[in-house]
């Protein structure tokens, strides 16, 4: 099973960019997925969440801004960003707890990190 991220880049002030969070592999089911980011110099936190039944949680700092939605068909979570601000810039990863057989064949839920997309907003 693997997790990738992608969808970032340079944007200016004010622009919009969609990330995508895929997972692949032998899958049962995704459960709970976040949007984490990490800046420069900053401890990793937590952007937006999205629960198996579609709850979804956001930080303050991106409410209003920030979407986050998922595809349970394509095993696929986004999360749409506008009004993009300078402070957005940073490493986003995201993080998904997933169902899926052992290599014995137990099913078991185990977290993955897909491997970071760089997104820089410039003024």
């Amino acid at each position: 099973v693997q997790l990738q991220a992608s969808g970032g880049g340079l944007v200016p002030a004010g622009g919009s960019l969609r990330l995508s969070c895929v997972a692949s592999g032998s899958i049962s089911r995704i459960n709970d997925v976040g949007w984490y980011r990490q800046a420069s110099g900053n401890q990793r936190e937590l952007v937006a969440a999205i629960t198996s039944g579609g709850s979804t949680t956001y930080a303050d700092s991106v409410k209003g801004r920030f979407t986050i939605s998922r595809d349970n068909a394509e095993n696929t979570v986004h999360l749409q960003m506008n009004s993009l601000k300078n402070e957005d810039t940073a490493v986003y990863y995201c993080n998904a707890d997933i169902l899926h057989p052992s290599r014995i064949g137990y099913l078991n839920v185990y977290n993955y990190w897909g491997q970071g997309t760089q997104v820089t907003v410039s003024s």
